[in-house]
């Protein structure tokens, strides 16, 4: 893990746990948040980073372990460690019978704002998320996608230094997630640190400087995503269809520079040149319906470290 010195670090855990009865959601882990920009935090359902979420945004005590978060300890400090949080949950909590810009300064006095400073800044972030032409509608008259973009809104009145999404784009189109999407780089061109949930693995590879994938309440890997991507896939990947025979076959072929997975009848090979493993196997007379030759993702890494069977919520 790469260190640059306290001052530089918006979080960081040390060994931390969290259990619920006899199950530990939570278990001994260790990262650091670097200030100004944006982490995220991947994982199946189950893995505990909702959890380690919500010990971040003072809604869960941890049971053992160091936590800091800007400087304060959030089971000692949690009053004040929320006035310098901004926080989007998962599911749509406005208040859906005000208008929008009520929203905002209804939400904006529970931090002490002027009557003055809560119009400010209800107009700036009105503007920063392209809600002003419909800021006296009713919140229930909006889309999924704009709702989530107030509620983005909403989480920024207080000028927080510390921005925590939990999966802020699921159930979005694609228009209303590159939107969103497009916000959170501002914010982080801005200087805000960003904490982000997603089971979206291209979300994750837009936004994140640096990824934590949990698997059972633990880390299994940790890096930028370009880094994670290189290290356990490699460049590109090349995906088939085989019969049995060519994948018994394929099994006796030495391959130096290939990861090879198989999921039924598809096959894929990871490295460094995909074209260069197909014609590999084509010269060991090995047959297979070609179903892609593409750049190797985020999404290789987390299903081949994670499996690919389903979870329980």
């Amino acid at each position: 893990m790469i260190t640059e010195g306290p001052a530089a670090h918006a979080a960081s855990a040390h060994n931390l746990v969290k259990r619920y009865g006899t199950r530990v959601a939570v278990d001994h882990i260790s990262f650091e948040i670097v200030t100004g920009k944006c982490f995220g935090l991947l994982g199946p359902n189950g893995a505990g980073k909702s959890t380690t979420m919500r010990m971040l945004c003072c809604l869960t005590s941890r049971d053992e372990g160091q936590l800091e978060v800007l400087g304060r300890d959030p089971d000692r400090e949690p009053r004040a460690l929320k006035q310098r949080l901004g926080v989007v949950a998962q599911d749509i909590n406005l208040d859906l019978e005000l208008t929008v810009r009520e929203n905002l300064l209804i939400y904006a006095r529970y931090f002490a704002l002027s009557r003055a400073r809560a119009r400010a800044q209800a107009d700036e972030l009105l503007e920063f998320v392209r809600l002003q032409e419909r800021a006296n509608e009713p919140v229930g008259s909006l889309s999924g996608g704009l709702q989530r973009r107030l509620q983005i809104a909403r989480a920024l009145v207080n000028d927080p230094d510390l921005v925590l999404l939990d999966e802020p784009t699921t159930g979005l189109d694609p228009q209303a997630r590159h939107a969103v999407w497009e916000r959170l780089r501002e914010l982080r061109q801005r200087g805000v640190t960003i904490v982000l949930t997603t089971h979206y693995m291209d979300e994750a590879e837009q936004l994140c400087d640096r990824i934590v994938i949990m698997d059972e309440g633990r880390i299994i890997r940790d890096g930028p995503p370009a880094e994670l991507v290189h290290n356990d896939v490699g460049r590109e990947v090349l995906e088939l269809r085989m019969s049995a025979d060519d994948r018994f076959r394929l099994g006796q072929l030495h391959l130096p520079a290939a990861n090879i997975q198989v999921d039924g009848d598809l096959v894929q090979l990871s490295g460094a040149d995909a074209e260069a493993l197909h014609e590999a196997l084509r010269r060991a007379g090995i047959s297979g319906e070609l179903q892609a030759a593409r750049r190797a993702t985020l999404e290789d890494v987390f299903l081949r470290i994670t499996g690919r069977r389903l979870r329980d919520d």
